[in-house]
Parts: C-alpha cells; structure tokens; sequence
C-alpha cells in the first residue's frame, strides 16, 4: 500500500513570548482520515499553538504547510479550507443562536442544505433557537458554537478545547461529529482533558519548557 499524500504540515514550529521560548520543534503531517490530540500541562502552550495553525499568531520560526505550500504563500487557500473554534465560543451574545448561525454562513463556505432550525435541533438547541445567547447556560453556549460544525466544508478542523461545558450526551455527540468528519476524509486538530471515546487518535506532548533540562 503506498503512504498516504500528506496535506497539511507543521515544520519546526518554535514560538517566544516575552523573550522566553514557550515551544520548539513541533513537527506534524497529517493525512487525510486524521485526529491530532495537542496535550501538554496548562501554560505549555496548546492554545498557543491552535492559534498559529489559525494564523492568528505567526510562529517564532518554522512554518505551516498546506498540499506542500507555505501557508504564507496560498493563505486564502488554506483559511478557506480551516474551520477555527477558539475556547471562546465566539457568539455575538446579543444574538440569537438562529441569528448567529445565520450570520455565520454568511461570512464561511458552507453547506447550506440543512436549515438553520434543523441545525441547533439537531445539537440540541430545540426551543432555544431564538433567545438572546446571553440567557444560555455555558454548555448551551458551547453547543451553538459547535452547530457550524454540522454546515461548514472545510476539511481541516481546529478545535480548542471542545468539550468544554457540555454534558455528557452531549460529548458522546461531539465524538460523533469528529468521527464520521474524519470517515468522510476529513482532519481534526485539538485540545482536550477529555478522555476521548474514539480510537487512533495520534497525539502531540507540548512539556512545560522551564521543566526541560
């Protein structure tokens, strides 16, 4: 069987902040059909690390690669084919969720065969489709961030701490999403102390840099 073509690349990643060298050496390729579980101790720099994939952060040296390419070079490419979801659930609280889902399509590549109220349903958001964000719960909150999952096309999902807030039917849900995403070809970056329920999850140590010696 020949090696499968790898997409989606990181290559001697490093990142300093405040003159101190919070990761090095991060190296990663990722095929299609994949999960990455980024684990470390808190303040090792996972969030950190989420956000440079996103670009929202450019690392100190090294580079990301997509089909090959320097990510600096096809950047359009490559956001267009990222769904991003930070630890924030990134709502405009003074929105409903309809509304938010509703905005969001707008602005990302979507599939937009599933209605917006079969959507949050189907995460679990019956009857809450038209109240203010404000008013929810936080695992509530969490749900209606993780409803663009359900829409979105794009087959390079990043994910910061997921699980955050819902409840335990809810994280059998998620493990769901994730699985039949990668079964469809799909890749998945994440942060978790969840103890995921999904098998051949390849994961990434990031050690706390003042304990290395």
């Amino acid at each position: 069987m020949s090696p499968q073509t790898v997409i989606f690349s990181l290559d001697s990643l490093a990142f300093e902040r405040d003159d101190k060298l919070l990761f090095a050496n991060i190296n990663l390729a990722m095929s299609s059909g994949e999960i990455v579980q980024v684990e470390g101790p808190n303040g090792c720099g996972k969030t950190t690390l989420l956000r440079i994939i996103s670009t929202a952060l450019s690392p100190t040296s090294g580079e990301l690669r997509w089909h090959g390419q320097p990510v600096t070079r096809c950047r359009l490419e490559y956001l267009q084919n990222l769904f991003f979801l930070g630890h924030q659930p990134g709502l405009k609280q003074s929105l409903s969720p309809e509304e938010n889902l509703h905005w969001w399509r707008r602005m990302n590549t979507n599939d937009s065969q599933l209605g917006n109220r079969e959507v949050l349903a189907s995460i679990g958001l019956c009857g809450y489709e038209d109240v203010p964000c404000y008013t929810l719960s936080a695992g509530q909150q969490r749900r209606a961030a993780l409803a663009r999952l359900l829409i979105t096309k794009a087959p390079l999902w990043v994910l910061d701490e997921p699980f955050t807030a819902i409840d335990k039917q809810g994280v059998a849900q998620l493990e769901q999403l994730l699985m039949g995403h990668v079964a469809r070809g799909g890749m998945v970056v994440l942060s978790t102390h969840q103890d995921l329920g999904i098998d051949a999850v390849r994961r990434i140590s990031l050690p706390l840099m003042a304990e290395v010696s």
